[in-house]
C-alpha cells in the first residue's frame, strides 16, 4: 500500500501561498503538489486542469457535508445533494482525499473525515449494501482515510465492508455476484465487469487481517472475469451469468451497452483499469496482457477528438453521445500500466502517451469551464443510455477518475 503521507506541517504555508497568488479572475493560484508548473513545463496543462478541479471541489464544500453527496449524475450540469444510499458516494469523498494529497490543504481532509461516521452508519445499518459496489464506496472513503491518517475507526469500517463484500462470493461459480439478493433468480450468478474495481478492497482487507479468504476470492473472480467477460475480438461483455449451483457458464449480455454483442465503452474502461488493479493485487503477469489488449481496442475506437462514444460500436455520428467518464477511467488504467511495464517495453511509453492524449482532449473540450452554473467537472458523460438516465451530463465518477489521472501525472509517486 502507499506509505506516502502529505506534509501536513506545510498546509498553512501552502494556503498562504495560494491566498497571495490568486489569479486575476478570483481563482486559486496555479500551484499544485507543492510545485509551480513553470518549474516543470511538461506538467503545465495538467496542473491547470487540476486547478480547475480544485475550484469545483471548493464550490461543493458547503453543499456536500458530513451526510450529503453529489447525485450520480447531474441535472442540467448541476449535481443535487443526496443522502448516502447510492453506489457513487465514495467518488466525492475520494475527490476530497485526492485534493488533500495533492495540496496539503487541511480543509479537504476535514471535509473527508467528517463523512466517515456516515459510512460507518451505512455499513452497520445495511443501507444500500446489497451490492458489489462496496469497493467503490469504502476503498475511496474509509480505506483512503486509514491509508492517509491511520485512523483505526476507518480501518474497522473498511474491514466491515470487505466482510460484507466477500459474503457475496458464490464458490461454485467462483465469482462475486453483482447486484441484489443472492437468491434472487433474476440476479443470481450475475457478474459484471465493473466489479473488478471493487476487488482492491478485498486485497487490502487480506493485507490488514492476514486472512487468505479475501485474496482467494478476489483472485478467483478476476480469473473468471478474464475468461468470460473478455471476448476473443478484444471487446468485453458488460455482464455474464454463471450457474451459481454448478458453476457452469451460461451467457453474456449487457445492461448499459448498445447491444449484447457490442462493447459498452465504460465497461471496456472498467476492464482496462480493473484488470490493472488486480495485477497490483496478484502479480499475475497475464493480466498485463489483458490490459494491453483492451487498451489497444479502446484506442482504435476512439474518435479524432480523443474521447469515446458511449458504446465503442460507434466511432462517428453526431446522433450518439460521448462518454467522457469512460475516457477518464481508461486514462487511469493506462497510466498505471505505463508505470508497471519495464523500461525497455515499447508499450510503456505508448500507454502513457495514450493516457496523456486522453487527458489533454478532456481538458480541451469536455470540462464545464463554459458552464458557470455547473458544479461538475466533466460534461458529456453518460450514466445509462438504454434507460435514459444521466445522458450528456456530468457524472461524479467521471469527475473523480479525471482528477485521479491528473494527480497521477502531477505526483508520480502517488499509488492507488
Amino acid at each position: 500500500m502507499d506509505k506516502h503521507r502529505p506534509q501536513t506541517t506545510s498546509a498553512a504555508e501552502k494556503e498562504t501561498a495560494r491566498d497571495t497568488g490568486r489569479e486575476a479572475d478570483g481563482g486559486r493560484a496555479e500551484t499544485v503538489g507543492g510545485e509551480h508548473p513553470a518549474e516543470n513545463p511538461d506538467t503545465v496543462p495538467f496542473a491547470r486542469a487540476a486547478d480547475y478541479v480544485l475550484r469545483q471541489i471548493d464550490r461543493g464544500l458547503d453543499l456536500f457535508g458530513p451526510s450529503s453527496y453529489p447525485a450520480p449524475s447531474s441535472t442540467n450540469h448541476v449535481y443535487p445533494a443526496i443522502a448516502n444510499f447510492e453506489w457513487t458516494s465514495g467518488f466525492w469523498t475520494g475527490m476530497l482525499w485526492l485534493a488533500y494529497e495533492l495540496t496539503g490543504e487541511a480543509k479537504y481532509r476535514r471535509a473527508a473525515e467528517s463523512q466517515l461516521p456516515d459510512y460507518t452508519r451505512r455499513i452497520d445499518e445495511r443501507l444500500g449494501t446489497n451490492t458489489h459496489d462496496l469497493g467503490f464506496l469504502y476503498t475511496l472513503s474509509a480505506v483512503n482515510e486509514f491509508r492517509i491518517t491511520g485512523n483505526p475507526k476507518a480501518r474497522d469500517t473498511g474491514l466491515k465492508a470487505a466482510e460484507l463484500l466477500i459474503s457475496r462470493y458464490l464458490p461454485q461459480a467462483g465469482i462475486i455476484q453483482a447486484w441484489g439478493d443472492l437468491n434472487d433468480p433474476a440476479e443470481r450468478g450475475r457478474m459484471i465487469i465493473d466489479c473488478l474495481m471493487n476487488l482492491p478492497l478485498l486485497h487490502w482487507a487480506g493485507e490488514q487481517s492476514g486472512d487468505p479468504r479475501y485474496a482467494d476470492c478476489a483472485l478467483s473472480h478476476v480469473r473468471q472475469s478474464a475468461h468470460y467477460l473478455v471476448r476473443p475480438d478484444r471487446t468485453t461483455y458488460h455482464t455474464y451469468y454463471m450457474d451459481a449451483n454448478s458453476g457452469a457458464p451460461k451467457y453474456g449480455t449487457t445492461h448499459q451497452g448498445y447491444a449484447d454483442d457490442s462493447c459498452w465503452s465504460r465497461g471496456q474502461a472498467w476492464g482496462i483499469y480493473g484488470f490493472m488493479l488486480s495485477y497490483l493485487g496478484t502479480g499475475d503477469a497475464k493480466l498485463l496482457d489483458v490490459v494491453r489488449t483492451l487498451g489497444d481496442y479502446f484506442e482504435e475506437r476512439t474518435p479524432g477528438d480523443g474521447v469515446v462514444y458511449w458504446d465503442l460500436v460507434f466511432v462517428q455520428g453526431n446522433e450518439q453521445e460521448r462518454d467522457s467518464s469512460a475516457s477518464a477511467i481508461a486514462a487511469c488504467g493506462l497510466l498505471e500500466l505505463s508505470r508497471q511495464l519495464p523500461g525497455g517495453d515499447p508499450g510503456r511509453a505508448a500507454a502513457r502517451r495514450q493516457a496523456l492524449d486522453i487527458l489533454l482532449a478532456l481538458d480541451a473540450g469536455y470540462t464545464t469551464r463554459d458552464l458557470p452554473q455547473s458544479n461538475g467537472v466533466l460534461k458529456h458523460g453518460v450514466y445509462n443510455k438504454p434507460r435514459g438516465i444521466g445522458i450528456d451530463e456530468c457524472t461524479i465518477w467521471g469527475d473523480y477518475y479525471y482528477f485521479e489521472a491528473l494527480v497521477r501525472v502531477l505526483k508520480p509517486e502517488w499509488t492507488p
